[in-house]
């Protein structure tokens, strides 16, 4: 495993810029109404984690939670059967419209299309309370199920925080994905209401997606009841005509006063989807109060956001950065909400609206920042970025070039963020802290009250060596639950197989002794495609049902200071062959049926996949062998089902470590 090299301060924050943090602030809150007193990040995060309860009780303090009624404990048992701020009633919706600000902005909406459109908190309070008033009105009540397929627009927000407001539970998928991949995930939870988009434009291409909602309404079966229609594309351009479907506009007629629903803390918010080796994608409950402290938590403390800041995350509403995006109203900043490619017309178009809107925050994913350096995008040459304080890099990691690139091409006075979590939890566990130097190539910290480590196999905690990331005590946002998982069996498989009631992440990670860390990428078989991810159980569905092919294996090489690539191996039947033909059925099927972002970037044929003795895809040993572990430290032949299969793996790897010039493990 590769160790710390000596370390390189790229940007210290300012006296100033340190005062006016709200980190700062809430240091000094916690001497004047605790009398505690810290000497450095550091020791405030020891506390935090320490003094678990205290921690989380100051949070709800500082952040001013709306709550019905207040908790009569912060934390009951411990993982995975941790309960949070028992008795409580409060709405996560209230927490956010009760900023309302008044005529100032809250909403700024761009897309390849929509050149300029703005909504102020009095307009989004009126839109969120006559949804809700038009959701109740078709008789959807707290615990029901309200799913999207729409894109990142202002509709998507007002149908969420509407239904947030009345206590029913939402659910999300981007339209980018296929039909057949969003069915696999809503009609697990038998949604009563859908809010869909007739089609969108991505890249400068109309995608219209009639005959996909269509299919919704007929594969959701008998629980949908009502589908609630965005129009994006013009009539005419539609391949066919939706039947059975209230307008949106019908739908926000009736003005009505802005009410909402008193739920129990651990009331359920929304249901996201990670996905796994097997079996249809996991179905991940949330709580109002969970998520609330937790976005309170990051969005103040951790992103330093305020009334004053435009914040703008590039996001898709098919990737948790949106559910953080639309969480960052907390803070009472003004979003941006963009609908596009990042890359169209050309990489500059971010840049530009970042200009345009005068963006102070801005969170995007490390690909696009590296693929800016590799077409040398100069932005402080042709835009003024004078507002900008903070990027966010996020999603992947991001190498030691990309923030060299950042520093020397963006601008030398700016936070360069850099953070990393998951869907699982909907937050980080390591980020940036406005009070800290920017370390070249490391993430500044291990966030408040998140007891992260990295572990050796044997569950010893390692520093300045990569590991299993792990958290050692509960969070407020880790799910409630999956959706339909009798007794937690699937809940528990997924993080607390390998060390006993201790979450473990899937992600390689190296922490110094002073806390910062290096995300190595993904240490299972899950697939990250720039911070969007999926199973490969998804990738298998879809090429194992192609005519002619008897077996797949799907492998995500996603790890720092390389270039990403998935590759699929595949087993044919012996009549054909890996033609460009059999290639193009394959990615089309993979585009259409889940989404173009997991294309495979390489397609092999092989004799075989190598399986273990029960008959399981090597999917982890042979990622492993691919991305340069020693042969006889991730793969015992003798517990194989087919070790003949091994030497193509072998000579590629091989291949492979010689085409990088360096062992990363």
């Amino acid at each position: 495993m590769k160790l710390k090299t000596e370390s390189e301060v790229i940007w210290n924050p300012s006296q100033s810029y340190i005062e006016n943090s709200q980190m700062h602030q809430y240091m000094n809150w916690l001497k004047d109404k605790k009398g505690l007193t810290f000497t450095d990040y550091n020791e405030l995060w020891k506390w935090s984690v320490n003094e678990l309860e205290e921690f989380w009780k100051t949070i709800w303090d500082f952040s001013g939670v709306k709550a019905f009624r207040k908790y009569d404990q912060v934390l009951e048992g411990r993982m995975p059967a941790a309960k949070w701020f028992t008795g409580s009633r409060i709405n996560f919706a209230e927490n956010i419209l009760l900023k309302n600000q008044g005529d100032k902005i809250a909403i700024h909406f761009r897309s390849e299309t929509i050149k300029g459109t703005k909504i102020s908190w009095n307009e989004l309070q009126e839109k969120v309370a006559s949804l809700a008033h038009s959701l109740k009105g078709l008789g959807v009540k707290p615990g029901d199920r309200v799913a999207s397929f729409m894109p990142n627009i202002p509709e998507t927000v007002i149908a969420f925080l509407a239904t947030a407001s009345i206590g029913a539970i939402w659910s999300s998928c981007s339209p980018d994905f296929g039909a057949s991949s969003v069915v696999d995930r809503f009609k697990q939870i038998e949604p009563v209401v859908l809010f869909a988009v007739d089609g969108y434009q991505y890249n400068g291409k109309l995608f219209d997606k009639s005959a996909a909602v269509s299919q919704l309404q007929r594969d959701l079966g008998s629980s949908l009841k009502h589908t609630i229609l965005v129009n994006y594309l013009e009539k005419d351009q539609l391949d066919e005509k939706l039947d059975d479907v209230i307008p949106w506009e019908d739908f926000l007629m009736q003005k009505a006063e802005l009410v909402f629903e008193s739920v129990p803390f651990d009331h359920p918010l929304w249901i996201v989807y990670s996905s796994g080796t097997t079996g249809l994608p996991k179905p991940i409950v949330h709580g109002h109060g969970g998520i609330l402290l937790e976005q309170f938590k990051t969005m103040l403390l951790h992103k330093n956001l305020s009334p004053n800041q435009t914040f703008f995350q590039f996001t898709t509403t098919g990737w948790v950065m949106w559910n953080v995006l639309v969480g960052s109203l907390f803070s009472g900043a003004t979003i941006v909400l963009y609908d596009g490619s990042p890359s169209y017309p050309n990489l500059e178009v971010l840049w530009e609206l970042v200009e345009e809107l005068g963006v102070t925050y801005f969170g995007i994913g490390a690909p696009f920042l590296l693929n800016s350096l590799k077409v040398g995008v100069i932005p402080k040459e042709r835009y003024d970025l004078s507002k900008l304080e903070v990027i966010d890099s996020t999603g992947a990691p991001l190498s030691e070039e990309g923030y060299r690139w950042v520093y020397e091409n963006v601008k030398k006075d700016l936070w360069l963020s850099s953070s990393s979590g998951g869907t699982d939890v909907c937050t980080s566990f390591v980020a940036g802290v406005p009070i800290l130097p920017v370390i070249i190539g490391e993430i500044q910290g291990r966030c408040l009250g998140v007891e992260a480590q990295a572990f050796d196999e044997e569950g010893n905690p390692l520093v300045n060596e990569v590991g299993e990331l792990v958290i050692t005590k509960p969070m407020p946002s880790m799910p409630l639950y999956f959706w339909n998982d009798n007794e937690n069996k699937r809940y528990h498989s997924s993080y607390f197989d390998m060390y006993p009631n201790i979450w473990m992440h899937g992600d390689w990670i190296r922490f110094d002794e002073n806390g910062s860390s290096v995300i190595f990428g993904r240490s299972d078989s899950t697939i990250n495609r720039s911070g969007v991810r999926t199973g490969t159980s998804d990738i298998y569905r879809i090429v194992e049902g192609l005519d002619g092919i008897m077996d797949s294996l799907v492998i995500d090489l996603e790890v720092l200071g390389r270039q990403t690539s998935l590759l699929l191996f595949v087993v044919l039947r012996t009549d054909q062959l890996l033609d460009a033909h059999m290639e193009k059925k394959i990615r089309e099927q993979i585009r259409t049926q889940i989404s173009p972002r997991f294309m495979p970037d390489k397609i092999y044929s092989v004799e075989q996949i190598p399986k273990t003795l029960n008959g399981k895809k090597m999917e982890v040993p042979i990622r492993k062998l691919l991305l340069g572990f020693e042969f006889q430290k991730v793969i015992n032949p003798d517990s194989m089902n087919n070790p003949e299969s091994l030497p193509f793996y072998i000579n590629l790897a091989n291949e492979l470590i010689e085409k990088n010039k360096e062992k990363i493990f």
